[in-house]
Formats: C-alpha cells, structure tokens, sequence
C-alpha cells in the first residue's frame, strides 16, 4: 500500500510538471530532468507491470530531494 501510494505522488508530480510546461516553458526549464520526471509519470501510469520497486526507491532517495530543492527555489522567488 505504502508503494502504491508513493506511485501516486510521483504520478502527481509528473502530471503537474507536465502542464507546468506547456503552460510556461521558460519557467519549467529550470526544473532539472523535467522531461525524465514527465516519462516516468508515464511509465508509472501506462507500464506500471515494469517499475521495479528499487527504482522507485532509488528515485525517492537520490531525486526526490533535489527535485524538492529546485521547486523551492522557484516558488521563493515568486513571493
């Protein structure tokens, strides 16, 4: 359950990210590895029989952080 839950945010994630680009592509450019943040959202989504939990684990781990890191950044400079 706990997986299937963290799927889910990345699922979140991805999609939101995904409109953040088409509505501001300048703005989601600065968002590091957008484009591979969007594909596993798809993989999640569409290939979920192929995700490997360590690859999820391995992302919430190593990623994640630095994603949050970036997303802080710009929503510092916008207030």
């Amino acid at each position: 359950m706990a997986q299937a839950a963290v799927e889910r945010k990345f699922e979140i994630i991805g999609e939101a990210l995904n409109h953040l680009a088409k509505l501001d592509a300048s703005f989601a450019n600065r968002i590091p590895d957008l484009p591979q943040i969007v594909a596993f959202r798809n993989q999640l989504i569409h290939g979920y029989a192929t995700v490997s939990t360590s690859t999820v684990w391995n992302i919430t781990q190593n990623a994640l952080p630095l994603l949050i890191d970036a997303v802080q950044v710009l929503l510092d400079e916008l207030k």
